[in-house]
């Protein structure tokens, strides 16, 4: 690796000092008693529209994303815009939608996907199979947001073998632990508003400077390959690259708020209105992420593969480096510091949200229901707060023994997993006709046969569907869930037919979707 930048280390050092104190402070903030599960792992369900904002944005907005989509632009080129319709599609959805479960978990009290599902349709083995989902598909995306640091720790010069490469990401995960156990969702919350600002002051010095210096757009775009620019132009008889950016960016949409950390963030509002507004606000991010996907096309005009600092990182993180190669080769040190800072402390906030939620749906969801069914809130509190740190753990471990291509696969194959909760989850915020056998059906074999098509094709996103002579290459998630409902829909009429008398009964009330 290249030498250590001291200049931007000592920035990068000091706002992270920075941000563990506000991440210990955040514990005062708004205060709650934190031995109650909903005030440690919803904030008490008290954020506005602007605290919610920063924490969803923050929460869904991750600094793996921040490095891997130009990375993809850098690699692949244009198809790695798909994150920006995509991140704008689900917006709708979230508008109609969670308002809705927001008003019925805050008055049923439920914390989790699987307390809404257990309340909805009575089945305790579809509410597991939710929660299941939902931590498994979780884990592998904190040990990717603990790539963005590594990434990042590697572009300051740290490098070294054995404890002394490991030693920075394991200081940072010691502190993740500490400010998310103490101050529960309060810290990521508090510490989503410094990130987001860092970001955005990073992605426009980004957008504005750097095409600057190296000519203007034109001359950018005139540098990039042009079959990087514009997707293949599809075949005879299938819907090619075409095919595929659709239904990447429609199923991605679809996944992306059930995923629990996701979930977690919209359930902390302090209204079904703060939901909406947010639907109308968060946007935003959606703007900026399409300039972040802009730096993979300036990096491929800066021709960064024959500078240092590329070549540097390159065999360790590949195109992963191609964002921090492009920042120290287009700003000062001290710049570099903050924008460094803003990726580092944008894997902590996601990272933090995401092992909350997924000691929320162990505590509620498996421990709570299959071990001790009456649990004191302390007790059950408590609980959560151990399971925190043991998925922080075992996310560590998995970063630092594991390929970091396997932490990538194994994030693939957790959106593939996460979507077949859309039946019982979105739907079922809308209605009670589907059998809850019938849901859990359509979700295993949802999830064998994605499992299974993403294993045909190397664990790449898009699974080649072949129907009558014709190829339609699509989002494995996206054709799996749709087997998935279908099955559950074929399966309800006849479930209900030999167990009429057997459906459980339904807890919640159709008021309590509405204000």
């Amino acid at each position: 690796m290249q030498d250590v930048n001291w200049v931007a280390l000592a920035i990068f050092v000091l706002l992270f000092a920075f941000i563990t104190w506000l991440g210990f402070a955040a514990a005062r903030w708004r205060k709650g008693d934190l031995d109650l599960l909903h005030e440690w792992g919803l904030g008490g369900r008290r954020f506005g529209t602007v605290v919610t904002w920063f924490l969803v944005g923050g929460d869904a907005y991750t600094a793996y994303t921040f490095i891997a989509v130009p990375a993809l632009a850098f690699g692949a080129g244009a198809v790695a815009f798909f994150a920006v319709p995509y991140t704008i599609v689900i917006y709708p959805i979230l508008f109609l939608v969670f308002p809705r479960l927001w008003y019925v978990c805050h008055k049923r009290g439920y914390i989790t996907a699987g307390d809404f599902v257990r309340g909805r349709f009575g089945n305790r083995w579809l509410a597991l199979a939710i929660a299941i989902t939902g931590i498994v598909a979780t884990m592998p995306y904190i040990a990717l947001q603990l790539v963005g640091i590594q990434v990042v720790i590697g572009a300051l010069g740290i490098s070294g073998t054995g404890l002394a490469a490991d030693l920075p990401l394991i200081i940072a995960f010691a502190v993740l632990a500490a400010f998310t156990y103490s101050s529960g969702l309060r810290a990521p919350a508090s510490i989503a508003i410094v990130k987001d600002i860092l970001i955005y002051l990073t992605a426009f010095a980004a957008i504005i400077v750097i095409p600057i210096e190296l000519g203007g757009f034109a001359r950018i775009f005139s540098a990039v390959p042009a079959q990087k620019l514009l997707l293949p132009v599809p075949g005879p008889h299938t819907t090619g690259a075409y095919g595929s950016y659709a239904t990447l960016a429609l199923g991605s949409a679809l996944a992306l708020f059930l995923y629990p950390h996701t979930l977690t963030g919209i359930l902390s509002a302090s209204s079904g209105a703060v939901v909406r507004r947010n639907a109308a606000l968060l946007p935003g991010y959606s703007f900026m992420l399409g300039l972040l996907a802009l730096l993979g096309f300036f990096a491929l005009a800066a021709g960064l593969k024959g500078l240092p600092e590329f070549a540097a990182g390159f065999k360790q993180f590949g195109n992963n480096f191609a964002v921090p190669a492009l920042l120290l080769h287009g700003f000062p040190s001290w710049f570099v510091g903050i924008a460094f800072a803003a990726i580092g402390i944008g894997a902590l906030v996601p990272a933090a949200i995401m092992s909350i939620a997924a000691a929320n749906l162990y505590t509620r969801n498996i421990h709570r229901e299959f071990i001790n069914k009456n649990p004191t809130a302390r007790q059950e509190a408590q609980m959560a707060k151990w399971v925190s740190l043991i998925v922080k753990v075992g996310a560590l471990v998995f970063i630092l023994f594991v390929p970091t291509q396997f932490a990538i696969q194994l994030q693939l194959l957790g959106g593939i997993w996460i979507i077949q909760t859309l039946p019982a989850v979105l739907l079922g915020a809308y209605t009670r006709w589907f059998n809850s056998w019938a849901l859990l059906v359509g979700w295993a074999l949802g999830s064998y046969a994605g499992t299974a098509m993403a294993v045909q094709v190397h664990l790449t996103p898009t699974f080649p569907l072949t129907f009558g002579g014709y190829t339609f290459p699509g989002y494995t998630a996206f054709y799996t869930v749709i087997l998935n409902l279908v099955v559950a829909l074929v399966l309800t009429p006849l479930f209900n037919a030999i167990s009429a008398r057997k459906v459980a009964p339904d807890e919640t009330l159709a008021a309590d979707y509405q204000a």
